[in-house]
């Protein structure tokens, strides 16, 4: 080391600069988390169902957002009901909320129609009418590590706390088979069968915590806000954790290199 640099004034002068290159790099990465979060929102949407004559019109069923040119939102096929009352009017839709809390104007309600499923995964695409809306990237799954850093946005409980998407983090723990030999055969039942039978494909398990309405959550990186999951309680809890009386409260996620096949095969 330079003899100037092992003097006490010289090394305080050292840590100084090195404190603040660390709160610099800091700030900047916290500055892109927070626009990769406002940018994420506006690509999020509720979905459910409306029908005009009933209260509330809007009936809340869970989470998705644009992908594609923008017309085409992402969500679980368990979230897209399979039969409508059409003989009182209800239609599919989805809404794009209020990005404050305090705005006048009102959550926007648009329809929109199923345009392809793959039950197999559990996931969904529905086309929605009107302009369309930010398209969030999506990115090679094969690539993601576990201990990697995720984010996920989206309307947990949302019949309740409102449309106004509330975002997550947390990272990926492990890349877990969505099904598993139980040690029982007793454990096994039909699904779980059908699952092994069928191919028990991987699945992101986070730490993080999702909640009922979560479902169709984009997970994504906090620095590019690119997708590489979809949140799942429903497909994966019921083949993971068969074996359990009570759900165990962890969260999956769906790789997003199904929804890349789903996106290719609705072209």
């Amino acid at each position: 080391m330079d003899a100037q640099l092992k003097r006490p004034g010289s090394m305080r002068v050292l840590a100084a600069l090195t404190m603040a290159l660390v709160l610099l790099t800091t700030g900047i990465a916290r500055a892109d988390r927070f626009s990769t979060i406002d940018r994420v929102r506006g690509s999020v949407v509720a979905i459910g169902t409306l029908e005009r004559t009933r209260t509330p019109q809007f009936q809340f069923l869970g989470s998705g957002f644009a992908v594609g040119d923008g017309s085409l939102i992402v969500t679980n096929a368990h979230v897209v009901p399979p039969i409508l009352d059409v003989a009182h009017g209800e239609t599919l839709a989805v809404m794009l909320p209020n990005r404050v809390r305090d705005a006048k104007d009102e959550a926007q309600v648009r329809d929109a129609k199923p345009a392809a499923v793959d039950s197999n995964v559990d996931l969904a695409l529905i086309k929605i009418a009107g302009p369309p809306l930010p398209p969030l990237r999506i990115r090679d799954s094969d690539s993601v590590r576990e201990g990697q850093d995720v984010l996920f946005t989206g309307f947990p409980i949302g019949a309740v706390l409102g449309p106004y998407p509330a975002t997550h983090g947390g990272m990926i723990s492990v890349v877990t088979p969505i099904a598993i030999p139980q040690g029982r055969a007793a454990d096994l039942d039909p699904r779980t069968l059908r699952r092994l039978s069928t191919g028990a494909f991987p699945v992101f398990q986070l730490d993080a915590t999702a909640y009922p309405g979560n479902s169709g959550s984009p997970v994504y990186e906090p620095d590019t806000g690119e997708v590489i999951g979809i949140i799942n309680m429903v497909l994966v809890k019921s083949t993971k954790e068969s074996a359990l009386s009570q759900p165990s409260g962890i969260t999956y996620a769906i790789p997003s290199k199904h929804l890349q096949n789903l996106i290719d095969k609705a072209r």
